[in-house]
C-alpha cells in the first residue's frame, strides 16, 4: 500500500535515496527518479516523497519488487571450497579450516550451513546472522544442487527410488530430483544431479552408498538461487546485485511478516 501521505515523516535514519545510491541501486539522482515513479517500497509500502528517512539496519527496501540490502555493513562473499577444507572457522585438530579464505575480508564473515570436509563447491560467506539463520535451518527448505560421481552404472529405477524416498538410520530422506548428466555414464561410474532441501549430515553421500552407488566425487553446484558457475576452486567472489536480491527475496519470503 502507499505510504499514508498525512503521516509524518521520521526525522532519524538516513534520506532513502542516499542510501539506494551507497547500496549501488543507482546514482543519488536516478534513486529520486525512482522513489517518484513508485518503484521503491520500504517495509512493503510504496514510497514517493523524497524527504522519507530509513533505518539501513532494520528497514526492508526493495526496488521494482526485487529486495535491496541497504546495510552497507552486510557482505555476502561466494566460495567454492576445495576439499580437505574442514567448514569451521577453527578446527580443534589443526586441520585446514575456512579462516584462509575469510581472512581475506575486512568484515568477520561466517559459512551458511557446512560442506563435508571432504566435499567440494559453493559455499556462502557472510556476516548476516538473520539471513543465514533462514537459509542454513532445514524448516525453511532451501534446496542444494550436487554433481556427484558414483561407483557403478545407475539405473533410472535407482534415481526414482531416490525421489520416492529411502530409509536411513536417522529417518526417511527423498531427493526432490535426480537425473543423470549427459554423457556422463560408464560401466564402471556414472555422473549424475541430485537436489534436495535436508541439511542432515552427510545426506547425499549416505543415499547414494544406500543405493548401491557409493560416492567418489561430490560437488555443491548450486545453494538455493546462487549457482557456483565457473568460479575456480579455492576462489572467492562478492554476490552481484541480482544474486542478493534473489537470495534477500527467499529470506524474506521464509521470515515473517513484518508488522
Amino acid at each position: 500500500m502507499p505510504a499514508d501521505a498525512d503521516e509524518p515523516l521520521r526525522t532519524d535514519g538516513e534520506r532513502l535515496q542516499k542510501v539506494l545510491a551507497a547500496a549501488g541501486v543507482a546514482s543519488r539522482r536516478a534513486s529520486e527518479i525512482l522513489i517518484d515513479a513508485g518503484r521503491v517500497t520500504v517495509n512493503g509500502s510504496v514510497v514517493r516523497e523524497q524527504g522519507t528517512r530509513v533505518d539501513p539496519a532494520t528497514d526492508l527496501v526493495a526496488v521494482d519488487g526485487v529486495p535491496v540490502q541497504i546495510d552497507t555493513s552486510r557482505r555476502y562473499v561466494m566460495l567454492n571450497k576445495p576439499t580437505g577444507i574442514v567448514t569451521s572457522l577453527k578446527d580443534d585438530r589443526g586441520r585446514p579450516d575456512l579462516t584462509r579464505f575469510t581472512d581475506r575480508f575486512e568484515e568477520r564473515l561466517f559459512n551458511v550451513g557446512r560442506l563435508d570436509t571432504d566435499t567440494s563447491g559453493l559455499l556462502l560467506l557472510t556476516n548476516d546472522g538473520d539471513l543465514a539463520h533462514v537459509l542454513a535451518h532445514p524448516s525453511f527448505g532451501v534446496e542444494k544442487t550436487y554433481v556427484a560421481l558414483v561407483t557403478g552404472r545407475v539405473a533410472p529405477r535407482t534415481l526414482a527410488t531416490l525421489t520416492a524416498g529411502i530409509e536411513l538410520e536417522d529417518g526417511p530422506i527423498a531427493a526432490d530430483r535426480a537425473r543423470l548428466m549427459p554423457g556422463g555414464s560408464r560401466s564402471d561410474a556414472t555422473l549424475l544431479e541430485v537436489t534436495l532441501h535436508s541439511g542432515r549430515n552427510r545426506i547425499v553421500r549416505r543415499m547414494l552408498e544406500s543405493v548401491g552407488h557409493p560416492v567418489q566425487e561430490l560437488v555443491r553446484r548450486r545453494f538455493g538461487p546462487l549457482p557456483l558457475g565457473a568460479l575456480p576452486l579455492g576462489a572467492t567472489r562478492d554476490l552481484t546485485k541480482d544474486e542478493l536480491g534473489a537470495l534477500l527475496a527467499l529470506a524474506r519470503a521464509a521470515a515473517p511478516e513484518r508488522g
